[in-house]
């Protein structure tokens, strides 16, 4: 029950002495706020990242081909092979834990960039050879025309969907892009799309920096026979990625005539995996937060047992009037305790105020800054701020019982003679 006579007791030992009693509760103030700074950084990474892996399904998966470690079937290890249009087909056919297989391919190999020419604009982009699946992978937001669809592919079109940035550089005017011409590598291209990128900032220019083309039209443009680059696939829902990944290249292992055991001809990795992964190291990233900042805390707290203790030995004498007159030994124990959870929430809500105010700072900042790149929305949620007051008020009462124990094991006789 609240007693007001106990409280007004403690505000005036609080303000008997204010410069020390402040000085008590930095320590813990600094501990609260370097908790909630870490949580909420950490949060804040994890936002970041998981906003740019969520431009991919969560089921997609990606696989390309290496060098073989292994001899097999008459072949020599470290034999290149390719995939091919064929495969595909194979993979859709024989494949029971997948939903779709996009295949890609990418003028110039990975990371290459080539001359996309109009008129007198000319610009260094990516350009791809795609299906009309891959949208179902990776989604992109198509604000003008359309996006390929089958018949592209089927009659083997000479028409792109380019990218936001691909049309400023080539159309820096502004006028329709849709039905207009450009040439990539000496080759001509209608484009019937242009799109945006779910990203944000730096990465949504970057990503914007592509031109998909028809795969078919693309093999036959830029003499690539059926040759393909990679595999984008899309995992059934509901089946496991790690199963789904191992089937697909156990199949592709057979029809290569790759060894079984060959862990380097094939490279993949899946949203799941990478979710997983990421899901892992964040996890640990809050118990390194937890671990630090309630450490930082441990040695706020310590201070205020100490500054506990020199109060309890300067009131020695008003200890025993107290005892004198009929006080118990629970009735100290309880005075004291109350003062040291005072100082400590009280410390601790200083810390948290201040903390909460950094994050939604830093959090207005990098909105108004319109590129927060991977660190995103720094935050701590209720519950966490909940569990750390909690806390505070568990170390706060066992912070006060050594002080507590110190001030009724003096007799009160004693007491009374203390100067």
């Amino acid at each position: 029950m609240f007693d007001r006579d106990r409280w007004l007791e403690i505000l005036q030992v609080v303000l008997r002495n204010p410069v020390r009693a402040v000085l008590s509760g930095l320590g813990v103030s600094w501990g609260i706020f370097m908790l909630i700074i870490t949580i909420g950084s950490t949060n804040g990474l994890q936002n970041g990242i998981k906003a740019d892996m969520s431009n991919r399904a969560e089921n997609s998966m990606f696989l390309w081909t290496m060098r073989t470690s292994m001899a097999h079937k008459g072949y020599k290890k470290g034999r290149r092979f390719e995939l091919d249009n064929s495969d595909v087909r194979y993979l859709k056919q024989n494949v029971t834990t997948i939903e779709t297989v996009s295949p890609r391919i990418q003028l110039g190999g990975y990371r290459g960039s080539n001359n996309v020419v109009r008129g007198v604009n000319t610009g260094a982009f990516n350009i791809y050879g795609d299906t009309p699946a891959y949208i179902n992978i990776e989604p992109i937001d198509l604000y003008n025309g359309r996006y390929l669809n089958q018949a592209d592919l089927d009659k083997e079109r000479k028409i792109c969907v380019i990218g936001q940035r691909c049309y400023e550089v080539l159309f820096p005017d502004g006028e329709d892009a849709v039905g207009e011409y450009i040439r990539i590598n000496g080759v001509s291209f209608m484009v019937v799309g242009v799109y945006k990128s779910y990203r944000t900032g730096e990465d949504a220019e970057e990503s914007t920096q592509s031109i998909f083309v028809p795969l078919t039209t693309f093999q036959k443009a830029f003499h690539y026979g059926d040759e393909i680059g990679w595999l984008s696939i899309l995992i059934k829902d509901g089946m496991n990625a790690d199963v789904a990944s191992n089937e697909v290249v156990s199949v592709l292992k057979e029809r290569k005539s790759v060894h079984p055991d060959d862990p380097r001809a094939f490279g993949h990795w899946s949203m799941a995996e990478e979710i997983e992964e990421m899901d892992q190291i964040f996890t640990g990233f809050d118990y390194v937060s937890v671990v630090f900042g309630g450490l930082v805390l441990l040695a706020g707290v310590i201070g205020i047992v100490n500054i506990m203790l020199i109060t309890v030995k300067e009131r020695t004498k008003e200890i025993g009037i107290r005892r004198g007159i009929g006080a118990t030994p629970m009735a100290v124990i309880g005075q004291i305790v109350a003062e040291t959870v005072f100082l400590t929430v009280t410390a601790g809500f200083a810390g948290m105020i201040i903390g909460v105010g950094a994050l939604e700072a830093v959090s207005a900042l990098l909105a108004s800054s319109g590129d927060a790149g991977s660190f995103r929305n720094p935050e701590i949620d209720a519950l966490s701020v909940l569990l750390i007051l909690l806390i505070m008020i568990i170390m706060g009462a066992f912070a006060g019982l050594l002080p507590a124990s110190r001030a009724v094991s003096i007799k009160p006789v004693d007491a009374l003679r203390a100067e």
